[in-house]
């Protein structure tokens, strides 16, 4: 099987560390030359020692998911002879409070809007294509969290 890997970098600079004044700005290098501004999100440490502006490792996993589903959903469309023009998706992460008090991402639901050229799928194919997806996807095999999938007619 394959493997896959990302290098992070962080520096802190002249902050103190120790009181927890420093910046969690840093850089996701990966395996094929991007890199990628990564911090913490702002709703759990607030700005300045978030930078807003870059992505967050809960943003990186509904977009990991809402990825991964999108090719495998782009594959089975044109392996049953669908042609897709355009997708789009506004993925949602939700958290919770679960077992012995943990904060977790404990769902994600896609929103998947798809245009087809020429001839269009029933709704029902809509639905199998985008549930083949699911259960061929990667990354919604990896975790325990609450993949749902809402399909957009668009």
């Amino acid at each position: 099987m394959s493997k896959h890997s990302a290098t992070l970098r962080w520096q802190r600079g002249t902050a103190a560390f120790v009181d927890n004044a420093y910046s969690r700005l840093h850089e996701i290098h990966f395996d094929g030359g991007m890199v990628l501004r990564a911090s913490s999100s702002p709703h759990v440490v607030k700005v300045p020692y978030s930078d807003p502006t870059a992505a967050d490792p809960e943003e990186m996993f509904v977009a990991a998911l809402a990825s991964c589903h999108m090719l495998w959903f782009l594959s089975l469309a044109a392996t049953a002879g669908w042609v897709v023009d355009r997708y789009q998706d506004a993925a949602v992460g939700s958290m919770a409070v679960g077992e012995q008090g943990r904060v977790w991402l404990s769902q994600v639901t896609l929103h998947p809007a798809v245009q087809f050229c020429g001839q269009q799928p029933s709704l029902s194919e809509l639905h199998a294509l985008h549930h083949q997806a699911h259960a061929q996807c990667f990354i919604a095999n990896s975790v325990r969290t609450d993949v749902r999938c809402e399909p957009v007619l668009s």
